[in-house]
């Protein structure tokens, strides 16, 4: 019975895919990781420029799985109250209090969007930490909860006045962080500046099927997938090594030209850091049909659920994007499965 529900499932979650890489196109791996984040049951932080389409391919996502969107944009005097309530002065001419974007849509709400999340102060930060971490928040004397929501963040990665960068103990709340960049192909690139059709977001998610995915069932499915997907010990060993090359990649023998190697990890990924990339590759698994993980499971979510979490000396932190990269392309190269 469980086989055939998956089965069914992995059907409805690869009809999502195809609508939304109708509407956001030249984003496939992108898609294919929100998807894993979906059904891993992970938070994400977005990485890309202004404009390359991140609101309309969550907007997309979220008609597919149906529940409630909300988004809020992060600015320097925003407080975490905001997140909470509004306050308004009525007809009456009294002041009113109404829900705010995290109670709007209570129990149903289902995506959640932080654009510009390093705007916000780490007050901000800190209340939202909390409801990633434990999907329920205190106001208005009762415990709000929020079984089916995920947070996706963007970060504004150009301007450094008035931001506030997000600590690494907040990046470890992530489960992924995942690059939308500018499609390469030239075909593409002129669609979506010519085509008159890219233009127009609203009629662009509309082509979606609404509810492909059951939002309040997501939890169940989830479940499921984690429990029926295998892996073997020479595997456990496997993604066990990945961990402690990505803390010590020195005694694995790796080398990053420029780089003095045993300086570079302040900390590697933490023991929640690791759980996540095998959630997520147990998914990849399921998503290919496949009801055991096999090491490019893991590679295919490796960079994106392990690169933010790393910290580095201070000395290269301005290079960390680039240097985390090449320093998880090494250590997939160098370790090897047993």
């Amino acid at each position: 019975m469980s086989d055939r529900l998956l089965e069914d499932w992995r059907t409805h979650a690869l009809q999502l895919e195809n609508e939304v890489n109708q509407v956001v196109v030249g984003q496939d791996n992108a898609v294919r990781l929100i998807t894993t984040a979906i059904f891993a049951r992970g938070h994400v932080l977005l990485e890309g420029d202004v404009g390359v389409g991140k609101t309309t391919l969550l907007r997309a996502v979220t008609r597919g799985i149906g529940g409630g969107y909300q988004r809020i944009e992060g600015t320097i005097d925003l407080m975490p109250n905001d997140l909470v309530y509004h306050t308004y002065l009525g007809d009456d001419g009294r002041p009113h209090v109404s829900p705010g974007p995290l109670l709007s849509h209570g129990t149903d709400l289902a995506v959640f969007f932080f654009n510009e999340i390093n705007r916000a102060r780490p007050q901000v930060h800190s209340l939202l930490l909390r409801v990633m971490a434990e999907r329920t928040l205190s106001a208005f004397n009762r415990e709000h909860t929020f079984p089916h929501m995920l947070v996706f963040a963007d970060r504004n990665q150009v301007e450094k006045e008035e931001t506030f960068e997000i600590p690494s103990a907040a990046r470890d709340r992530f489960m992924m962080e995942i690059p939308i960049v500018v499609p390469s192909s030239a075909d593409i690139m002129e669609s979506l500046i010519f085509d008159t059709r890219y233009h127009d977001v609203d009629s662009l998610v509309d082509q979606v099927s609404p509810g492909i995915l059951q939002f309040d069932e997501l939890n169940q499915i989830a479940a499921l997938i984690q429990n029926s997907v295998q892996a073997t010990p020479a595997l456990r060993k496997y993604a066990l090594d990945l961990w402690l090359a990505t803390r010590d990649p020195a005694q694995f023998g790796i080398q990053i030209e420029g780089v003095d190697i045993r300086r570079l990890v302040i900390a590697g990924a933490s023991p929640r850091g690791i759980a996540m990339m095998m959630r997520a590759a147990r998914v990849n698994a399921w998503l290919n049909g496949r009801e055991a993980v096999l090491p490019e499971d893991i590679h295919a979510v490796f960079q994106e659920t392990i690169a933010h979490r790393l910290v580095f000396n201070p000395i290269y932190e301005m290079r960390r994007t680039a240097l985390a990269r090449e320093l998880l392309d090494q250590i997939v190269h160098v370790v090897s499965v047993a």
